[in-house]
């Protein structure tokens, strides 16, 4: 799986965790130079507080274009610490 945005490779993974029709890329296949950090939190009932980055570079930005699980609840320890991109704002393919 692989991940752009403007350009940009996002990530590229053989190893992703598919739940819930998303690819969750593991974090040794980030590319961090693009990505910041957010305030911005949401919480899922089965899979715990989600964390958020922006996208950023060559003057362009795309707020909370991503997601992670840094304590993940029980049932999805499979997705620590991996991220997932928004399909509306980034190309996720095979």
């Amino acid at each position: 799986m692989k991940a752009t945005w403007n350009g940009h490779t996002l990530a590229e993974s053989d190893a992703t965790e598919n739940v819930e029709g998303n690819a969750y890329f593991p974090p040794e296949s980030l590319n961090r130079d693009v990505l910041e950090e957010s305030d911005t939190r949401t919480t899922c009932p089965w899979k715990g507080e989600a964390h958020y980055y922006h996208l950023a570079a060559d003057g362009e930005r795309e707020e909370d274009a991503a997601w992670y699980y840094p304590a993940p609840k029980d049932a999805a320890t499979q997705i620590k610490d991996h991220v997932a991109f928004y399909g509306s704002k980034v190309s996720v393919t095979e």
